[in-house]
């Protein structure tokens, strides 16, 4: 009784986004409106009485690694007031961020690796804070549009009154709307959707950057985005591994807002490129896609 995808169909990409995040940073870096080393102190002036001061000398690169000391899970009465919280994405996200940097961080900056959506928030928080402009408006003019990402927006997919587009699903299907995805504020750590050629777009800058390539960033941008800290596994974005199919170094990601889960590999050695994605957050989705991009990888290979 289910309705069959199309090519067109639009997919909740989740964490995924934050590699987007990251590139958006790299844009604006080259632009001169915000540096790697850009700290939290410098970039919000407004809250030098209220900041927290582990959090003063954090820089931008740091929230992007996660190495910027921001906790893992949001602490619980913040997020329950975020979800309630009225005002566009921006200013729910400036409140937010704003609230997490008066408190004590979970680690000092630079000592640790703490996977954070809201290391990612605090990071979208300081682009807009650079340059006047909101992070979904930023994403749409620095990275969309250039790529031809014309399919690409923010939330969950389609409209609650007529299935137009894939549902995400627990057990059963989850209407768009605001219990159908993360909090908008916390969008630059999660909320982007696309179509899979949309994605593709994405993917494939990256793939050229790494394979020097690329005319989207400069080379030294990109060589920034896939380079992991020393000890550390995990880029700007992008989770880094060795894999002998790849013939070298891979990069990859995964993503879920609980009601959906998508995975991308990339492969710069072999030029290649691996999108998997379904509306399901369920236990199973993890493993059926990764097992989808290794048949894919095993059918590439014959």
């Amino acid at each position: 009784g289910g309705v069959a995808v199309g090519a067109n169909d639009l997919w909740h990409l989740g964490s995924c986004t934050k590699a987007m995040t990251a590139t958006l940073a790299a844009r604006l870096v080259e632009q001169g409106k915000i540096r790697w080393d850009t700290s939290v102190e410098s970039v919000f002036p407004q809250w030098k009485d209220k900041l927290h001061d582990d959090w003063r000398a954090t820089t931008l690169e740091q929230l992007l690694a996660n190495r910027g000391g921001a906790p893992g899970s949001a602490p619980r009465e913040l997020w329950i007031a975020l979800g309630s919280r009225e005002g566009t994405p921006q200013e729910t996200r400036t409140w937010f961020v704003g609230e997490l940097l008066a408190r004590e961080p979970e680690a000092k900056a630079g000592t640790k690796f703490i996977y954070s959506n809201q290391g990612f928030t605090i990071a979208g928080a300081m682009l807009e804070a650079a340059t006047g402009k909101s992070w979904e408006d930023l994403m749409r003019v620095e990275l969309f549009a250039p790529l031809g990402m014309t399919s690409a927006g923010f939330g969950a997919p389609g409209s609650a009154d007529e299935v137009d587009q894939p549902r995400g699903h627990t057990k059963k299907p989850v209407k768009p709307g605001p219990r159908a995805d993360n909090p908008a504020a916390i969008g630059p750590a999660g909320t982007v959707h696309a179509s899979l050629a949309d994605w593709a777009k994405f993917a494939n800058a990256h793939l050229e950057g790494a394979r020097g390539e690329g005319q989207f960033l400069k080379p030294e941008s990109w060589k920034k985005l896939h380079t992991a800290p020393a000890a550390q596994d995990y880029a700007l974005g992008w989770g880094t591994a060795e894999r002998s199919w790849a013939g070298g170094r891979t990069l990859s990601h995964s993503g879920s807002n609980t009601m959906w889960f998508c995975t991308l590999w990339l492969a710069p050695e072999k030029g290649e490129a691996y999108l998997v994605t379904t509306n399901t957050g369920a236990e199973v989705a993890a493993k059926a896609c990764d097992e989808a991009v290794g048949a894919l990888i095993a059918a590439r290979r014959k």
